[in-house]
């Protein structure tokens, strides 16, 4: 069985993003199974790291939301991707792909001979 891997904070607001983005409104608890689902388990998303980031995204105004219930009948709050977060996260993606790409640069490098 693989370790969990801590996820970055900075990467997890890219994560929250995008997963809104393609599912639409979700409470907490769903978006964070969903990003454990699509890193195949091999990321640890709690509540500790995911709420903080989920308010500060809707502080910024990247994300809205509202209370509802869940499908377990239960009192949810339910975030929705507001259109600055739309364009946030296409800044963000471009940004990404930007340093990924540069990091990709220096492990193709081959070692210098002395």
């Amino acid at each position: 069985m693989r370790e969990k891997n801590e996820v970055w904070q900075g990467t997890l607001a890219i994560m929250v993003l995008k997963t809104l983005d393609v599912l639409g409104p979700q409470h907490g608890y769903g978006i964070a199974r969903r990003i454990d689902q699509i890193s195949g388990n091999l990321l640890s998303v709690n509540h500790g790291t995911l709420y903080p980031i989920l308010l500060k995204l809707e502080q910024e105004g990247s994300i809205t939301s509202e209370w509802g219930v869940s499908e377990n009948n239960r009192k949810a709050k339910f975030y929705r991707l507001s259109k600055a977060g739309k364009k946030a996260l296409q800044s963000e993606k471009r940004q990404w792909e930007q340093t990924t790409e540069i990091v990709a640069r220096f492990f193709a490098l081959e070692g210098e001979e002395e």
